[in-house]
């Protein structure tokens, strides 16, 4: 409802006839009478039926100037929730284009890396483990184990073979696929993102939940209490005016808008909150479980030291890492790469398939011998490849705080990569101010040794880590807090940390952090900041903080005007105009995220 639109109301409706304000008053409250009965016809004595009530009430008594104030009132609520909602739904669809800038495409027996804007109907896309799915298309050859989460809600992920459809915006968690494209460019976004928003606002918080049946319970005491006073007083008029003072709309329209206001504000602010209820989690949250490459560092490791073992060459080592390495997004993946373009080695695709082995490493074929490149626990415990020529390096490595990449050929280890991810400079301030504003367990998950775990963990000021930890041992960790009676969040970019991310109350993940974690998780930092950690935590503050103020100003507002009402010091149309003030005072005071100017005026002191 626009303002030309409200002060016609206020100053014309005075002048008009008797029998036209009859009449638009009958005209207004027609969709709010049909509301209340299809809410009756439902079984549901709610808030509608309520409304309507006071309205039929009124309208018996001829009470139109009663009728045209309530009608007006509520149409002004509605309004508001609308352009709420519109707000919010377009500012998370902005926040939401996080889309792909570069594909692996099929040319002739190559692939070769192109823009996503130059795709075409027809062509093939190669899609490996970790990476989203950037078409519509139909499989051509390949298998993988595809994440449709972002399409059907169904968080297991599905075989897909040859002959199989999949859609933009799934997510590849294990395998490969080359997909023939049959749908590309803007359509399938914009569909995608529709749909999440639809689905985020039906992630309700609890407290939204208990506010809804609370709104909904205070019905049929408002209806008792107004037939208890027609019973006492024979007068119409009060009995009206306790209908038309009710609690539940002012309880029932701020939860949602306070909510909706806030995921508006995280967006804006860079935190993109998929549903209310990790809004509350994120409050209500006590423990925080990093995973550590990633998220704690910088997630841009570099290559500082290439040690070929016994037999082999410097180059050749790097060179055969990076040839396997580059297809894939990991953040080591790509500084392996970046340091052979940066000694100018050229490679060819020369190996055979390569196979993703999460949170271990990749393993392929070259020259008819076995290619690995991983982990210590991968390479040496899972593959049986001897380690202990190369040991001293490797302890000079850890201790320098340095993760150690493996690379084995023909079951021989060929030789070691130093890897440094530096830490993210804020992350030690970010562990402090969660400490600060009541996080009671911190904890750092790493796949490092126990050497370089504890240096890393020391230098963040984090008194728990796990070293050497596997997927499914984060998951576990995710789970062993929970049930120990803690609100977890995890905080994770990977592939291998999606069950992680999943297990906990509220997952956490960045903008940069593969498709398969932003996938999965409920929060998306999108500055890659972890600092907004702390100010998505005090944004769910602040969010259930506004919504009790919300309660508390219903409740102790509305019980002095039901009182004045039971005394008849106010007749029903003052009544209804009292009540709706209430409800649109409490509806701005949840949507000051949107009012920066009331923000600024009157500042936050929910």
């Amino acid at each position: 409802m626009g303002l030309g639109r409200l002060l016609r109301y206020l100053l014309l409706r005075p002048l008009l006839p008797a029998p036209v304000r009859m009449a638009t008053a009958l005209l207004r409250a027609t969709p709010f009478i049909t509301q209340g009965l299809r809410s009756l016809a439902r079984g549901r004595l709610s808030v509608d039926v309520l409304d309507a009530a006071a309205i039929g009430v009124s309208l018996l008594r001829r009470d139109f100037r009663s009728v045209g104030t309530i009608t007006f009132l509520l149409a002004v609520g509605e309004a508001l929730e609308a352009w709420t909602r519109k707000a919010s739904r377009e500012g998370l669809a902005a926040s939401l284009a996080l889309d792909v800038d570069t594909i692996w495409v099929r040319r002739g027996e190559a692939e070769v890396q192109v823009p996503l804007a130059s795709l075409a109907d027809g062509d093939v896309v190669v899609v490996r483990a970790g990476g989203a799915i950037p078409v519509d298309g139909v499989v051509v050859d390949g298998e993988a184990l595809v994440n449709q989460a972002s399409m059907t809600g169904e968080p297991l992920g599905v075989m897909r073979v040859a002959g199989a459809a999949v859609f933009a915006g799934t997510v590849v968690e294990e395998g490969t696929l080359g997909i023939r494209a049959t749908g590309v460019g803007h359509e399938t976004r914009l569909s995608r993102i529709v749909d999440f928003i639809e689905r985020s606002e039906a992630l309700k918080a609890g407290i939204q939940g208990k506010a809804e049946r609370l709104a909904d319970a205070v019905v049929p005491f408002s209806f008792a209490l107004a037939a208890s006073v027609w019973l006492l007083t024979r007068d119409p008029a009060r009995a009206a005016s306790v209908l038309l003072v009710d609690y539940s709309c002012a309880i029932r329209l701020a939860t949602p808008l306070a909510i909706l206001s806030a995921m508006r504000e995280g967006a804006s602010r860079g935190v993109l909150v998929k549903g209310g209820r990790f809004l509350e989690g994120l409050a209500a949250a006590d423990a925080v479980v990093f995973d550590k490459t990633g998220t704690l560092t910088e997630a841009r490791p570099r290559v500082t030291a290439v040690i070929p073992a016994e037999g082999f060459e410097r180059d050749d080592v790097l060179r055969i890492a990076a040839c396997l390495e580059e297809h894939f997004p990991h953040p080591v993946a790509r500084a392996v790469v970046h340091k052979a373009e940066e000694q100018h080695l050229q490679h060819h695709e020369e190996h055979a398939e390569v196979e993703y082995v999460v949170a271990h490493g990749i393993a392929s074929r070259l020259h008819g011998e076995r290619v690995l490149v991983g982990s210590h626990h991968f390479v040496h415990e899972d593959e049986g490849v001897p380690v202990s020529t190369m040991d001293e390096a490797v302890a000079t490595l850890s201790a320098q705080g340095h993760s150690v990449l493996y690379l084995a050929i023909g079951g021989r280890l060929a030789g070691v990569l130093g890897i440094e991810d530096p830490l993210r400079p804020e992350a030690p301030a970010v562990v402090t101010a969660l400490r600060q504003s009541g996080v009671r367990r911190i904890l750092m998950l790493t796949g490092d040794g126990e050497r370089t775990a504890a240096a890393v963990a020391a230098r963040l000021g984090i008194d728990e880590y796990r070293a050497q930890v596997l997927p499914a041992d984060k998951a576990f960790v995710v789970q062993e807090l929970k049930a120990q009676g803690h609100t977890v969040i995890m905080v994770g970019d990977g592939i291998n940390d999606a069950p992680a991310l999943s297990s906990a109350d509220v997952g956490v993940t960045l903008r940069d952090g593969t498709d398969l974690a932003r996938e999965v998780a409920d929060v998306v930092l999108l500055h890659c900041d972890l600092t907004d950690l702390a100010v998505a935590r005090e944004l769910g503050r602040r969010t259930l903080a506004r919504i009790r103020h919300g309660f508390i100003s219903t409740m102790t507002l509305n019980t002095l005007f039901l009182a004045a009402g039971l005394a008849g010091l106010a007749r029903p149309g003052v009544a209804a105009v009292l009540h709706n003030l209430t409800t649109v005072g409490v509806a701005l005071n949840a949507m000051r995220p949107l009012l920066p100017a009331m923000e600024r005026a009157g500042g936050d002191t929910a």
